[in-house]
């Protein structure tokens, strides 16, 4: 890992660990947080099966590693942010004791730390963790070696361009916030820690992956459900929300439009190479 890549996963640690204590109540808990997990978990359930062993990173405060273990899966999950652990074993203590899920501080760029005997049957990186990584094309190098052949990768990214930010930054007189996304690259400032991100098209994520995992499908996260920082107005029009969601379930893998949304989630099966 070289000097930028490491600085840059210092500072996403530390601006993690700032949200960390509240994470859950203002996104896990939220309206437009369940909305938008609840559409993963329906290609979770569709794509893992009971008894895999699951590799999760970014796991955040564990939400979706406590819910594959009630599935019947075997998890480990990572995430660069001690803080973000921390919680995610006092929720298993709290409320699942008995998963067999395991949590570890471990930064995605250093997947060549894990044993490598380890072998995993699938892996879940859920909201936009990838998002931090400079480079794509290693982080698929170092998971390759960890997934078995067949095996399932459910990468959860922000997308390039998401008309709901679009839409809402420019009716808030904010076209540079509005548009962002397009160039790329950003800065986001969490609590005073400046994080690099990277928004990525399917098309690069797709070369960068190669030849280790191959896409096989894609499906919009929020294409009509808002992004998060738009609770406040979920909170007020709970049915228009509830219709949105009913929409996405609907338009979500049309072409052109899934990749609109606030996430697109990719498919992506581990090849022989």
């Amino acid at each position: 890992m070289n000097a930028i890549t490491a600085f840059s996963t210092h500072a996403a640690g530390r601006a993690f660990d700032t949200l960390a204590k509240d994470y859950d109540r203002v996104f896990t808990r939220s309206l437009i947080g369940r909305s938008q997990r609840d559409a993963v978990w329906d290609e979770i359930t569709r794509t893992f099966k009971p008894g895999d062993r699951i590799l999760e990173l970014n796991c955040g405060t564990g939400e979706d590693a406590l819910f594959l273990s009630r599935l019947g899966m075997s998890i480990l999950a990572c995430d660069v942010s001690r803080d973000m652990i921390a919680v995610a074993k006092r929720r298993q203590s709290d409320e699942a004791p008995h998963s067999d899920a395991r949590f570890e501080v471990l930064p995605t760029e250093n997947l060549c730390d894990l044993d490598p005997s380890q072998h995993f049957d699938g892996v879940l990186s859920n909201f936009a963790g990838l998002n931090c990584l400079d480079d794509l094309a290693e982080f698929a190098r170092q998971l390759a070696g960890l997934v078995k052949p067949g095996g399932c990768a459910l990468l959860c990214l922000c997308s390039r361009f998401c008309f709901w930010e679009v839409a809402w930054f420019l009716m808030h007189g904010k076209p540079s916030t509005a548009f962002r996304r397009c160039r790329g690259i950003a800065t986001a400032e969490l609590n005073g820690v400046s994080v690099r991100v990277h928004y990525p098209t399917v098309r690069t994520i797709r070369a960068a992956m190669r030849p280790w995992f191959v896409l096989r499908s894609c499906k919009g996260i929020g294409v009509s459900v808002p992004p998060s920082y738009v609770e406040h107005w979920a909170q007020r029009h709970r049915s228009a929300l509830h219709l949105m969601c009913s929409v996405d379930r609907v338009i979500s893998r049309w072409p052109w439009l899934r990749v609109l949304g606030d996430h697109v989630l990719l498919s992506m099966e581990r090849t022989q190479a």
